[in-house]
């Protein structure tokens, strides 16, 4: 009995095909079950760093190993069927590769970032009661470091791949000096945005989360977002305002979030008629500053007779609170004056408000 085997022949490329698709996807199961045995056990480790590296290169690899097991079945084709596809496929292959590093890299630095401020936050909130402005975790510079290096990573990449085509680089860069002029003109506005952004990032004016202010622009609220373009601050009334990076080289900008102490500066009037009894309400209102917990004793404090007014004897009181909290501030600020009135009241004397003196000329009888 003869057996024609000329039509397995002729079909081996395909059964060989199959097998190397089927080996890829045996190779693609057995990585994504040794990754997840490893991550499991990395997990318990105290770095984050090889929990960064398991999360980043996941998604990579499995791309990487279909990649190269297609191209690798590609081989098995007949000759005369692929021919045309050589040079494609090699450059598939070449570039193929160099953006999948560059995946993984960008995946890696966002992966990190995410991560590290979750460990560094978490840290600081168990040390809250240790930490001061200085100490705390800078969010804004963290992410402007993280965005640079996969600017860098993705330029870098994207030269790599421009190189492996086989076009030059040194003319490319040639052909953007003179491009770049007209580009400069075309965007202007946008490069100041992202010079801004820079300046805002170098200089560190302000950071997410700050409250800021400017007496230049109808401008005040909480900082939400920094970007390369522009930035992004919730007002009190909670709209967002977003104004161009650009814009904060032109103009005084306030940071009410790192003030050191919040004053209270106030002018409390007494009657003319308690004029005696001022030097005594001078120093029990002074003593009485002193004696708080909440009123910062290194800091200037103030209270004398300061003005002569229409209707009252203006004492001046000018003291700093230990807190920068706009609520607990104003609760502070609402003890010392209710204590002020109280002393007022203990001396004997009165709180003035404004009065006017008419004064009735008599005529005389023979008038």
């Amino acid at each position: 009995m003869n057996i024609n085997l000329g039509f397995f022949s002729d079909q081996m490329w395909m059964y060989q095909i199959f097998a190397v698709v089927f080996a890829t996807l045996f190779v693609d199961f057995l990585q994504k079950k040794l990754l997840s045995r490893l991550y499991r056990k990395l997990k318990r480790t105290q770095t984050i760093w090889d929990d960064v590296l398991i999360e980043s290169i996941k998604s990579p690899l499995r791309v990487l190993i279909w990649l190269y097991g297609v191209l690798f079945a590609f081989q098995f084709a007949p000759e005369k069927k692929i021919s045309s596809l050589t040079p494609l496929l090699e450059a598939v292959a070449e570039v193929g590769l160099v953006a999948i590093i560059v995946w993984f890299l960008s995946r890696f630095i966002k992966i990190g970032e995410k991560e590290y401020l979750k460990l560094v936050s978490g840290r600081l909130i168990q040390n809250e009661e240790n930490t001061n402005a200085q100490g705390k975790l800078d969010k804004t510079t963290i992410q402007a470091v993280t965005k640079l290096l996969r600017l860098s990573v993705v330029i870098t990449g994207i030269l790599i791949i421009i190189q492996t085509l086989g076009y030059s680089i040194s003319g490319l860069l040639a052909f953007g000096g003179v491009g770049g002029i007209a580009v400069g003109f075309a965007a202007k506005d946008l490069l100041a945005n992202f010079f801004g952004g820079i300046m805002i990032h170098l200089d560190r004016p302000f950071a997410l989360g700050d409250w800021v202010s400017s007496p230049d622009r109808d401008i005040e609220g909480i900082v939400e977002h920094i970007g390369w373009r522009l930035t992004v601050i919730r007002s009190f009334d909670k709209r967002p305002i977003y104004i161009p990076n650009s814009l904060f080289t032109q103009i005084v900008v306030k940071n009410p979030s790192r003030m050191t102490n919040r004053r209270i500066f106030e002018y409390i009037g007494v009657r003319y008629d308690d004029v005696g009894k001022v030097p005594a309400l001078v120093d029990s209102i002074k003593q009485m500053i002193f004696d708080s917990d909440f009123i910062d004793k290194n800091a200037t404090v103030i209270v004398n007779l300061d003005k002569l007014s229409d209707s009252s004897l203006d004492i001046m009181v000018y003291a700093y609170t230990l807190t920068t909290d706009w609520i607990e501030y104003h609760e502070i600020k609402h003890k010392v004056m209710i204590s002020i009135l109280n002393i007022i009241e203990n001396h004997g004397a009165e709180a003035a408000f404004p009065t006017a003196t008419l004064h009735i000329s008599e005529k005389s009888d023979g008038g």
